[in-house]
C-alpha cells in the first residue's frame, strides 16, 4: 500500500490521498459532438418524415380529380356559339399538346352582366408530381400565343388546396388578366377580359369550385 503519511513543506502539511473511485473522467469533446450530430439527425429524419407524409396525403385526396364545364357559374353562362366551341376546342388542343393528360376541357363563358367581360377556361387531369411546374408549362403556352405573362405570383388557392397563380398578358384588344390553378390531378388556366386580378383571382376559386370534383 502507498504511504499515507503527512509529508511536511514548511509548516503546511499536505495528505496524499488515492483518487476517489466514485470521480468520473470528463466527457471527451468527441462524445458531446457525436450526440449533437445524432440529436440533429433524429430532428431532421422526424421533419422529413412529417413532409412526406403530409406530401403523401395531398396526393392521394388529389390525385383522381375531374373537370366539367357546368352550364352556369355565378353570373357566367357557359357559351355554346359555333365560334364559342371552336375556341374551346382550340385551347384544348393547345394545352395538350404542351402538357400530357389523361382529359382535357376548354369553355368559353359569358357574364350576364357585361358582354365585355367574357371568360376562357381550358385544362386537363392527370396526376402530376409536381403541380407547380404544369401550371408554369400552361402559362408559358399563353405566352407563346398571346405575349409574355408578366407579374405573375401565386394568390390563394381555396380549399380545393394546391397551387393558384395570376399575372396578365397584352394582346391586341389590351391587357388580358391570366390565372390558373395545379393539384395533384388537375391543371386549368383562365382568361378575363375586363377585370382586374383580385376580381379574377375571386372569380377562378368559383369557377374551380364548379369545375372540379374528386
Amino acid at each position: 500500500m502507498p504511504d499515507e503519511s503527512p509529508i511536511e513543506i514548511g509548516a503546511i502539511e499536505l495528505t496524499a490521498e488515492p483518487p476517489s473511485a466514485d470521480v468520473e473522467p470528463p466527457s471527451s469533446p468527441r462524445s458531446r459532438v457525436r450526440l449533437v450530430l445524432l440529436s440533429t439527425l433524429l430532428v431532421v429524419g422526424v421533419a422529413g418524415g412529417a413532409v412526406l407524409a403530409y406530401t403523401g396525403w395531398q396526393v392521394a385526396t388529389q390525385k383522381d380529380a375531374k373537370l366539367a364545364a357546368p352550364a352556369k357559374v355565378g353570373t357566367l353562362t357557359l357559351d355554346s356559339s359555333e365560334d364559342a366551341k371552336s375556341t374551346a376546342d382550340y385551347l384544348q388542343t393547345a394545352v395538350a399538346a404542351e402538357i400530357d393528360l389523361d382529359k382535357t376541357i376548354g369553355a368559353v363563358y359569358q357574364d350576364s352582366t357585361s358582354p365585355q367581360k367574357d371568360v376562357l377556361v381550358f385544362g386537363g387531369t392527370k396526376l402530376f408530381w409536381a403541380p407547380e411546374n404544369e401550371l408554369d408549362t400552361a402559362f408559358d403556352l399563353v405566352a407563346d400565343n398571346e405575349g409574355a405573362v408578366v407579374g405573375l405570383h401565386e394568390v390563394d388557392a381555396g380549399k380545393l388546396g394546391g397551387t393558384m397563380k395570376c399575372g396578365s398578358t397584352k394582346t391586341d384588344a389590351g391587357d388580358l388578366t391570366v390565372c390558373g390553378w395545379a393539384d395533384h390531378g388537375s391543371v386549368a388556366l383562365a382568361m378575363f377580359n375586363n377585370r382586374s386580378e383580385t376580381e379574377a383571382a375571386g372569380l377562378l376559386r368559383q369557377i374551380r369550385d364548379a369545375t372540379e370534383t374528386r
